[in-house]
């Protein structure tokens, strides 16, 4: 196990450098440099003017160069300075990931358990009419993406009942501010991850041991939580810990349309305002939540599935 998890964590390590090189790259072709310079600079530059402002900033020195001195004071805890913010890129998104933790947690702590029983209750008897009507609650929730759910819900809840506020505010956890982006995004993943423990549910209810299980007597209680329920849970463990990358990135849905500055808040003002220090450190952290919740994801799996560890 150790000698898998170093081997994956080198793997992490050239992952993310390529990753945010492309950013890099990206970020620094000349249109996007020209508007920078007549951003920070003056809009009325001429071509000459812009190449030299480039010139004086750095900017036209070699890419390799200047993506390994990027890389230099990264790896110092240096993430550079948001033009846009005046503040240094770490503490900018040191704060504004606290807030989307925050929405996060809860989403999570409503979601998971939501998803869990609805899939489980669904794939006890599969055909019933339970399981019918919690399998397309479970459709239906997926097929509507945030910004659907969340004009639903406001014009519901916020508008028309008056029951929560219609936008968000960061440091507020209060029920009446924080439950609609929640409720947003608690119904869009729920649906797949509930279909997905449906799924497995239903294999392991067919599976051969609780098949002998049955025969032997054993209560259909005890069948579920005992023989059917630990493996039920290997693929839907593996679906539930890739909810953390999209809850990051899907978040600039909702923290735009509830107006809470989180993550997703601040990473649509970097790629506004061509914020070029501030959009590497936000892909810097994308990239890692992905890489390490897949590095858990597969740990977790081996835990349990017993036959990985052995092979």
């Amino acid at each position: 196990m150790l000698t898998f998890i170093l081997r994956r964590l080198g793997v992490m390590v050239l992952t993310m450098l390529c990753l945010t090189f492309i950013v890099f790259y990206l970020v620094n072709l000349d249109p996007n440099l020209e508007k920078i310079a007549k951003t920070q600079g003056n809009v009325r530059m001429t071509d000459e003017q812009v190449e030299s402002w480039l010139e004086k900033n750095g900017y036209r020195e070699p890419l390799l160069t200047r993506y390994g001195d990027w890389v230099v004071h990264f790896v110092q805890g240096d993430m550079g300075d948001s033009f846009r913010m005046q503040k240094p890129v770490e503490e900018e998104l040191g704060k504004r990931l606290g807030y989307t933790g925050v929405l996060m947690f809860w989403v999570m702590a409503t979601m998971v358990p939501l998803a869990l029983v609805i899939g489980v209750l669904a794939g006890m008897r599969e055909g019933s009419k339970t399981d019918r009507t919690l399998s397309v609650f479970a459709i239906v929730s997926t097929s509507a993406p945030e910004y659907v759910t969340g004009i639903v819900f406001t014009v519901i809840f916020s508008s028309s009942l008056g029951w929560l506020k219609g936008v968000a505010k960061v440091g507020d956890i209060s029920f009446y501010n924080f439950t609609l982006p929640v409720m947003t995004m608690t119904m869009y993943g729920m649906g797949y991850i509930a279909r997905m423990t449906r799924a497995s549910m239903v294999e392991a209810m067919a599976s051969q041991y609780v098949r002998t299980a049955r025969l032997k007597g054993v209560s259909f209680k005890w069948i579920v939580l005992k023989h059917a329920l630990r493996n039920a849970l290997i693929a839907p463990f593996t679906v539930i810990m890739l909810q953390f990358p999209w809850l990051l990135t899907g978040v600039v849905i909702v923290e735009a349309m509830f107006n809470y500055k989180g993550f997703g808040w601040l990473l649509i003002r970097a790629a506004e305002n061509n914020d070029i220090d501030l959009l590497l450190g936000c892909s810097v952290v994308a990239v890692a939540v992905v890489l390490v919740t897949q590095l858990i994801s597969d740990i977790g799996y081996a835990v349990l599935n017993p036959r990985i560890r052995v092979q």
